[in-house]
Formats: C-alpha cells, structure tokens, sequence
C-alpha cells in the first residue's frame, strides 16, 4: 500500500505539536525546509525539526529546498531527520554527492527531489545508492497549487528508472496531490504520496491519509 506524508506546510504552526499528533496515523511526515535563495520563500530551520523530533516518532521525511545543501546536512540529521531530499538544480553534480556521501556517513536515508523544469535521466548519475526520488508536480515554494499534469510522465520515466536500476528505491510525488489526482499519481508509479491542503484542509485528516492510501 502507498504510503502518506503529510506536509506541515499546510498546518497551522501556532498549534504545530497538535497538528502533528492530528496526522500521527500518517506513515511519514513531510517537513518542507526553505531557505528564500533556491525557492522564494522562507519557512523553517534546524531548531523546528530539532522540536519536531522531540514530540513525534512519524519517520521525518525532510525536503532540503536551499541552495547548496551540502552545508547543512550533518545539522539536520543531528536535528533528527530519518530522511534527507536535496535537489538536483541546488548544486553541482560533485556537491550533490558531497551531499549524499553526508547522509551516509550520518546514517539517514538519501533522496534527490526534481523540480517541473529537471528531467528524470538527471537522476542516473544517483539512482543506485538512493533511497529515494522526490518528483515536484508544481514549481517548489509554496503551498496550494495547483498539480501540472505534465508531470505525470516524469513520473513514469523515473518509475522506469528505478525499476531498472534500484527497484527498492521509494517514488515520492509532492504538489497538488489530493482526490482527484492521488490515483493518477499512484497508476504512474508514486509510492509515497506527500499531500498538504488535502489532509490539513479537511475535517478529519486521518480519514483523508486512509483515502489517499486507498486510492489505487
């Protein structure tokens, strides 16, 4: 069955410890990390997933949208990631695997993430020591938007991919993943879903996190 992550993106960070324990049935929890150089927009930093990890045993699946990441993988694994996704536009191909190299020596697992704009066969260089591929089907930043069908087909290139060269490796798909199109997302190859709005903006999130695994 696919697994869920739920974005804290989309929770309300004046009550974060509430929210995270309203998802605690999720398999992952989704931690997006920006730094306003990489994507235009700030969120948070090492001391928030220092207390996240401090008031959830949900596998931290952590998204590093910052330039030259690198530099701050030994601080998030100490902070208590359980795994680190780096993109592949933040830095040169050596820094990205400076950066995976960092994750192995910290013993957390290892993804690279693709933006809309990267295609799949960018991930060939990786896809052999990898944990996991994050694909973005929307343009990384915010949250909210819209999911660009046209990523479907990336998905399936690096669904490909994996299964020809680490049929272990994890798909996880992020943006506008929610009802009406979890089970698209699923068809093309995803086995992670991560999903925002689409759990946080209902009534019930641990009833939607069991409607998105169920989609397929």
């Amino acid at each position: 069955m696919v697994k869920v992550s739920p974005s804290i993106l989309s929770a309300d960070f004046c009550n974060l410890e509430r929210d995270i324990r309203r998802v605690s049935c999720a398999d992952w929890l989704h931690v997006d990390v920006m730094d306003g150089a990489f994507v235009p927009n700030i969120t948070i930093g090492v001391p928030v997933v220092q207390s996240i990890r401090k008031c959830t045993d949900l596998f931290l699946d952590v998204h590093l949208m910052v330039d030259k990441p690198v530099r701050y993988i030994d601080s998030f694994c100490k902070a208590g990631a359980d795994l680190l996704s780096v993109h592949l536009e933040a830095d040169h191909p050596t820094r990205i695997t400076d950066a995976l190299r960092a994750m192995e020596a910290n013993g957390v697992k290892k993804a690279v993430a693709l933006r809309p704009i990267t295609s799949a066969r960018a991930i060939l260089p990786y896809i052999e020591q990898l944990d996991m591929v994050l694909v973005m089907t929307v343009e990384p930043g915010f949250g909210g938007q819209k999911f660009m069908e046209g990523q479907l087909e990336t998905i399936r290139e690096v669904r490909a991919l994996i299964d020809k060269y680490n049929p272990s490796c994890e798909l996880e798909v992020d943006g506008g993943v929610g009802p009406g199109t979890a089970e698209r997302v699923i068809e093309a190859g995803a086995t992670v879903l991560v999903a925002g709005s689409a759990v946080y903006g209902t009534q019930d999130p641990a009833s939607a996190i069991d409607s998105l695994r169920r989609a397929n």
